[in-house]
């Protein structure tokens, strides 16, 4: 038997994620882990682009079992890391083009994506690649914003804050099965939260989870998604800046570290297609503290991924 990759200490090696091989060739595969380091659409504080290194950086510490769900995901799913988009840092067009190119290629092989990022924008054309392939997807949206708006930068229809009304318009969102959490912070008004309402989103802000608690919100998310086709998109800024503070909007009051494992870890049962973690901002961060929850979160998604492959006997 091979030793295991985990039999290396964290500071040794290349980082790959989870020290999965390096290929560009996804046959053969479940999931390819898919670097993004773009952050041209970023509204404030840039940075992103180093997330995809970052996190796989962090990835290292991860040893291979999750205690909470019983499963060895690393063990269970054959995981390669596909290395990194060739973005175009000034061009954000040329740039989604590439990433719906390179995650289509992925698609088409047979595996699962799951990407890191990067900005928000990079949701746009993944979701893109999904819905050619799977039509109008449930979406699970984790963030502390809406990302609903029509328009910044004098006008610009693209960028980190407008990716999902730009989605719903061109019909990549199932709007009867999708959720954001962990909405909060000061807007310019509130027709913010009204028009992601108008536009089919179930916004469960950050008062209503805390209120509720994780599990009854995750029991919501699966009992109205059901078998839907089911993406996840989950900005770390979601998460409190305490426990993240490595990004490029932070906003107060938000998740803890826990929270956020805990809803991911609800999602075990959905028909996940595909996800991404994105606007880690190494340059912010203390310590890699937000890296090393984004690893760990993307190691959470990979073991609910392991266990709709293998359910537990």
């Amino acid at each position: 038997m091979a030793e295991s990759p985990f039999a290396m200490q964290p500071y040794q090696g290349i980082p790959t994620f989870g020290r999965r091989p390096l290929s560009s060739d996804a046959r053969d595969s479940d999931v390819a882990i898919l670097g993004i380091p773009y952050d041209g659409a970023t509204s404030y504080r840039s940075g992103a682009r180093f997330g995809p290194r970052s996190i796989r950086e962090a990835s290292l510490l991860l040893w291979g079992y999750n205690n909470v769900l019983q499963v060895a995901p690393f063990d269970a799913l054959r995981i390669i890391d596909a290395g990194d988009v060739d973005v175009v840092p000034p061009d954000q067009q040329a740039t989604q083009d590439a990433i719906a190119v390179a995650a289509r290629r992925i698609l088409d092989a047979g595996a699962k994506v799951i990407a890191l990022g990067g900005d928000h924008s990079v949701t746009l054309p993944l979701l893109r690649a999904q819905a050619a392939l799977n039509g109008p997807l449930a979406v699970v949206h984790f963030d502390s914003h809406p990302d609903t708006w029509d328009a910044e930068f004098g006008g610009q229809r693209y960028s980190h804050g407008t990716t999902f009304r730009r989605a719903i318009e061109e019909g990549l969102i199932d709007t009867s099965a999708y959720f954001q959490v962990g909405i909060r912070g000061p807007t310019a008004g509130p027709e913010d939260y009204a028009d992601a309402r108008r536009l089919g989103a179930r916004m469960i802000t950050i008062d209503e989870a805390m209120s509720r608690g994780m599990p009854a919100v995750a029991e919501e998310i699966a009992r109205v998604i059901g078998t839907k086709p089911t993406y996840l998109s989950l900005d770390i800024d979601a998460v409190d800046p305490a426990f993240a503070p490595g990004t490029g909007t932070p906003e107060p009051g938000g998740l803890t570290s826990y929270q956020m494992l805990q809803l991911v870890r609800g999602t075990v049962g959905l028909a996940i297609v595909g996800a991404d973690l994105v606007e880690v901002a190494p340059p912010y961060d203390h310590a890699q503290i937000t890296s090393i929850l984004a690893a760990n979160l993307i190691f959470e998604m990979l073991s609910v991924l392991a266990l709709r492959r293998h359910p537990p006997r």
